[in-house]
């Protein structure tokens, strides 16, 4: 057994979701949402932390490693968990994080996810984008959809992700996972792919790059339903984000593009509890209706907030929203949602 299980044996023991591993640092665990040292445990030397990094990998990943500083991989404990996994320099030396994968795919009703996002498994075509910052839940939330699409539905899905996180079991329809640098070269080159593989439905870990985005936008155009993340953190932002890529020669076109093909965005956070117990997930939801469509269209992305708060009776929700129904429901204390608040001022009078 490599040496470095026994510390996500810990891990699995304290219920936490991420192992971190830093030269000249003691182990340390999050666990909901709060980090802390692995009682008992030593400082990381270089040597050891060398040797606890180095015998879970290939040696050409390890040259990899070596050459770049960088390296993503999964790792698995058979029977127990897998690991998301990023190795990387930093000041000190080395540096590690294994985020755990649960073996068990959380259903869409155990999620307690709210109704209006339960439907995004229903949906067709068009290209629905999960947002957030890193370790908000957004694979999480992804795996319970195309889990429950794959429960009820006939289709081939293919996800393109780095790594593969939630490995999906072909039932009702036949899955395919491809890891980029193993499977495909790069989250574009896995995309012209799919595009050409009779797929229904396309998972993309990650839309990092104008090319990415423009084949996200083209598979959507075709009627296939495209399932895409970003690192932002409101549906304005996002929109934002999705266009500013493209030089301005492109912008109205992209524009014209995603105001056609654009289902959902969903913006999620994940704030801990009050009691410290457990994590509770905020959302912005923003669901398509032909007011959003006009304002993609017209640039005028700040009009989204009036477009959610009058669309509210159809799920749509503003961040800030729901941080504060999670305040008044005593489910978060409020110097935990005024952090994550994206209106600090107007947040802050509003639970005054």
């Amino acid at each position: 057994m490599p040496k470095i299980d026994s510390l996500f044996e810990q891990l699995i023991a304290h219920k936490g979701s991420d192992l971190h591993l830093e030269q000249g640092q003691k182990p340390k665990l999050r666990v909901h949402g709060s980090m802390r040292e692995i009682e008992g445990s030593d400082v990381l030397t270089s040597e050891v932390l060398t040797s606890l990094l180095q015998e879970i990998v290939l040696p050409e990943s390890w040259e990899t490693f070596q050459d770049t500083g960088d390296l993503d991989f999964a790792y698995a404990i058979p029977e127990k968990a897998r690991f998301r996994a990023n190795y990387y320099r930093q000041f000190y030396g080395l540096g590690a994080v294994f985020r755990i994968i649960p073996s068990h795919i959380v259903s869409l009703e155990d999620l307690d996810l709210p109704q209006s996002l339960r439907g995004l498994a229903n949906l067709r075509s068009g290209l629905a984008l999960i947002t957030g910052p890193t370790g908000s839940g957004k694979s999480t939330t992804l795996a319970a959809i195309i889990d429950h699409i794959n429960r009820t539905r006939q289709a081939k899905i293919i996800t393109i992700e780095e790594p593969v996180e939630f490995v999906h079991k072909n039932r009702e329809c036949i899955i395919s996972h491809r890891e980029v640098g193993l499977d495909t070269r790069s989250f574009a080159s896995g995309l012209k792919s799919a595009i050409k593989s009779d797929a229904e439905i396309i998972l993309v870990g990650e839309m990092r790059d104008r090319e990415t985005i423009l084949l996200a936008l083209t598979a959507a155009q075709m009627g296939i339903l495209v399932f895409g993340t970003l690192h932002t953190n409101s549906a304005a932002k996002t929109i934002d984000r999705v266009i500013d890529v493209f030089p301005v020669d492109q912008k109205n076109q992209v524009r014209m593009i995603l105001a056609n093909t654009l289902q959902v965005v969903v913006s999620q956070q994940l704030l801990k509890s009050a009691d410290g117990q457990r994590r509770w997930a905020s959302y912005e939801i923003l669901l398509r209706t032909s007011g959003m469509s006009a304002v993609i269209t017209e640039g005028d992305t700040f009009k989204l907030t009036s477009e959610i708060q009058l669309n509210k009776s159809r799920g749509m929700i503003l961040m800030d929203d729901c941080l504060a129904q999670l305040v008044i429901d005593g489910k978060v204390k409020k110097e935990e949602a005024y952090m994550k608040a994206l209106d600090k001022p107007s947040f802050q009078a509003r639970l005054k």
